[in-house]
């Protein structure tokens, strides 16, 4: 079975220097695109990161393609439709991060909260005024949760403990967390309206892009915290600048931004093609987010810890070797029991060498 794997880091290559025991594995740091594609044409496993897009132009150049194993919890950087179209599994990490990413909610938070940014930032120059670092307690403010699933529930968990009340919306609610965690479920315009800090996590979905935009800001208290740890595609970055400058946001956490790996790759703006697939309105926004005062971005880090990278790791190479046995697990797109039987191992794997320098995530 031949295995094509793409951004790999320096710290990932020992899971795929284990499945090089076994198969016939290449990989790279450098993303799957249309330029390098036909250079690993013959995989039939591909295993991307979040920043490879694998449309339909890219997968078509992959004739004997059978399973794609994305080491990410989203999957929406990959054409669903074609995979389905042409029987091509689809597997996914379902869990790594639940608890780190809720951590960092709070980090992002806490720098909000107590003015951390500016007073570490003075002090190293020897300003030890207190002069403009007047922050909030998060005791007794109103935490408002878009999205309780794993993660959002760890949030909650960690504002209960700051004493927090918490309202929650969310398409399959669960009574019995509410009770045992201590909040509420409300609908979502009134948890819009009451939060003093809102959290998003809700997936990158047709119906969640924009989800927060003019109309939601309006309804929002003025001076409310944004905090985004989930897709930068959730928050209209045009109407979020707006809520800015009017100080109905009072300040943003920021962990995603929609045009974030084009961000990633400026360089590639110098060609015709970029100009046309990615949105240079929105990745404009996306700067001058980046130099407000009162908003913060990390680069989509929230994810990385020791712990959460190591679980990613492990069940990428679970993943892969449950396809190899011909019962493939965590599939999110097309039918395992359309499975042609399991692959081959190569009785001398191989494992290629990096092209590039490791790249941040």
């Amino acid at each position: 079975m031949k295995i094509a794997a793409f951004e790999v880091e320096s710290w990932e290559r020992v899971a795929f220097e284990q499945l090089a025991l076994d198969f016939d594995v290449r990989y790279t740091d450098r993303r799957l695109d249309l330029t390098n594609a036909d250079d690993y044409a013959d995989a039939e496993v591909i295993c991307t990161f979040i920043y490879s897009k694998l449309d339909k132009k890219v997968l078509s150049r992959f004739k004997d393609l059978r399973f794609i194993c994305t080491r990410s919890t989203g999957f929406d950087h990959i054409d669903t439709a074609f995979c389905e179209a042409h029987n091509i599994l689809v597997s996914n990490v379902p869990s790594y991060g639940d608890r780190t990413v809720a951590e960092h909610v709070f980090g992002l938070l806490l720098t909000i909260s107590h003015q951390l940014y500016d007073a570490i930032d003075r002090t190293r120059k020897g300003d030890f005024s207190l002069v403009g670092l007047r922050g909030f307690q998060l005791y007794g403010r109103t935490l408002g949760v878009i999205g309780a699933g794993n993660i959002g529930l760890h949030v909650i968990r960690i504002a209960r403990g700051f004493g927090m009340r918490v309202l929650a919306y969310d398409v399959r609610p669960r009574p019995d967390l509410a009770v045992q965690i201590g909040f509420e479920y409300r609908p979502f315009e009134e948890v819009l309206a009451a939060a003093d800090v809102l959290s998003l996590h809700v997936p990158d979905t047709p119906e969640t892009r924009d989800m927060i935009g003019q109309e939601q800001f309006a309804r929002m208290k003025q001076g409310v915290v944004l905090i985004n740890t989930a897709r930068g595609s959730i928050v209209n970055v045009q109407a979020l600048m707006e809520a800015l400058a009017a100080g109905k946001v009072r300040a943003a956490g920021l962990d995603v931004l929609p045009e974030e790996p084009m961000m990633r790759e400026e360089a590639e703006l110098l060609h015709r093609a970029i100009r046309t697939e990615h949105d240079l309105e929105t990745l404009l926004a996306d700067h001058i987010l980046l130099r407000q005062r009162n908003v913060f971005v990390t680069p989509h880090s929230a994810f990385c810890t020791e712990e959460a990278v190591q679980q990613i790791l492990e069940v990428t190479r679970e993943n892969i070797e449950a396809f190899a046995r011909g019962a493939p697990q965590n599939v999110v797109i097309g039918d395992p029991a359309a499975l042609r039987g399991p692959a081959v191992p190569h009785d001398a794997g191989r494992a290629g060498e990096a092209e590039a320098l490791p790249r941040r995530r």
